[in-house]
């Protein structure tokens, strides 16, 4: 179930999805390469849901969001994306709801004529979701549960993308 979508912006072909059900990855990456062309460079990332945690072995996790704010901010991070590297098109599909273990939590692809911005763009949107997207983390464990934030690490990561001279390093 599609919950929440951004339509395509000027910036480029750009599709953002919270999904309630099963996320299928392979599909997701089959579907997004029909739809860019010429690009010579599909980057893609696919999180999933971990076995272990500090709290023991994780039985499931649960994601929510505030479906228009958490789309919204999406849509502004695939924007920034696309206004900062020359991106062909783009694609963030985010689970929600109860997820079992390995279960794919997110998929992040992105097109470019090369690498470079393809690299640079799907790390700078996995960066967004791990430290800004509104989504509330609990895992459920056998010895109890616990409201998962960022790490200090997932903000050093993210503080990177305010260094200028990672701007436009799209050449082979």
């Amino acid at each position: 179930m599609r919950l929440a979508s951004c339509p395509q912006s000027e910036a480029g072909d750009i599709m953002t999805f919270l999904i309630a059900g099963p996320l299928d990855p392979a599909a997701e990456l089959a579907s997004f390469e029909d739809r860019v062309g010429d690009a010579g460079a599909i980057v893609t990332f696919t999180g999933r849901v971990r076995a272990a945690s500090g709290l023991g072995n994780v039985t499931s996790l649960f994601l929510q969001s505030h479906p228009i704010l958490t789309a919204q901010g999406i849509g502004n991070a695939i924007d920034t994306a696309h206004a900062r590297w020359p991106l062909t098109a783009s694609l963030v599909r985010h689970r929600i709801g109860e997820l079992g273990v390995h279960d794919p939590i997110v998929f992040v692809a992105t097109a470019a004529r090369h690498r470079r911005a393809a690299f640079l763009a799907a790390d700078f949107l996995m960066d967004y979701l791990k430290t800004e997207a509104v989504f509330w983390k609990k895992e459920v464990t056998a010895t109890g549960t616990a409201w998962v934030e960022p790490k200090d690490t997932d903000y050093a990561d993210k503080a990177r993308w305010n260094n200028k001279t990672e701007k436009n390093e799209c050449t082979e």
